[in-house]
Parts: C-alpha cells; structure tokens; sequence
C-alpha cells in the first residue's frame, strides 16, 4: 500500500476510499463500527484493523475509552464517505474524512444513538440504508436535549424515492 493509499486518496481498484483504524484493547480502547458495509479490511495486529468504505457508504463509529477512574471518552459519529472532489470535514481515526451526519459524545446521549440506530434495524431497515436526514434529526435532537422522531417505513419509502430522482 503506498501513501496514497493509506491517506484514502484511491485504492488499489482506483476508486476512492475512506479508510478507519479500529482499535480494541479490551477495557481499555474500544473503537469500533456500529453499522455500515466495509469495502476493504487491512488487519494491522491482533488489536488493530482498518477498514475502507466506498463513497456514499455510510457507518457509524463507536469510540470508547477508559482509565483508572472510567469512562473517559465515549463518542459515536455517523459519517457518509466521500470522493476525492467533495468536501469533508475531518474525524479523529477517519482518513481523510466525511460528511459528518450526527456527532455525539457523552454516555448517555451515545447511548441514545445506539438505541436509535436498533430502532431502525428492528423496522427492517439496515441502519446504513437509512435517510442521511435522519441521522441528522438525531443529532439536533439530542444536542438540543430533546427525544429524536422514530424512523418509519414511510420515512424510507420517501427517502428511496426521493434519492431515485435527485443526483
């Protein structure tokens, strides 16, 4: 893998990809994806991976860390991958970054998030499928302290449409 490809520029196939080291020490470092379909995995070592998603793949990064007195970092963003010509904003571990559609920190509200994102998948819908404006509902809500609107069939119906007719 030569620099470029490591900085997300393109891969081996040519075709630009957005790349996430996870890591997992067991209590210690835990970071890792939700949901969201990987084009590439490259095991760095036994606690140490990173993996490539195709632009417009969406995911959802879990970080979580502890120290002797706990949680220290517990933050979970949900990010679109991008092509090399569209702008992105930067995510610690995100190489280079993305379309940062929800950013949340704090227990609690991660917690929210994940509660969230099963609530989709239990409707049947693959959380990585959903309306790129849902996640962005989320994150208003809850940076607001309010309960986030459920995902409906009728939402994603909407939203297949509505990406079927729109570039």
């Amino acid at each position: 893998m030569n620099a470029n490809e490591h900085a997300g520029i393109t891969g081996e196939t040519g075709r630009s990809i957005t790349r996430v080291e996870l890591t997992w020490i067991e209590n210690q470092v835990e970071f890792w994806i939700r949901f969201g379909r990987d084009a590439e995995e490259t095991i760095l070592d036994r606690r140490r991976r990173v993996l490539g998603f195709a632009p417009g793949s969406v995911f959802a990064f879990v970080r979580w860390a502890a120290n002797e007195y706990g949680t220290a970092l517990s933050r979970i963003d949900i990010v679109r991958a991008v092509t090399p010509d569209e702008p992105y904003s930067t995510v610690s571990f995100v190489d280079p970054g993305g379309e940062i559609l929800l950013h949340i920190s704090g227990w609690p509200k991660v917690e929210r998030v994940l509660q969230a994102i099963d609530a989709v998948e239990a409707i049947g819908i693959d959380a990585a499928d959903a309306a790129p404006d849902h996640w962005r509902h989320v994150h208003n809500r809850l940076t607001a302290g309010e309960l986030p609107r459920p995902y409906s069939r009728s939402r994603h119906v909407a939203w297949l449409m509505r990406r079927r007719i729109a570039p």
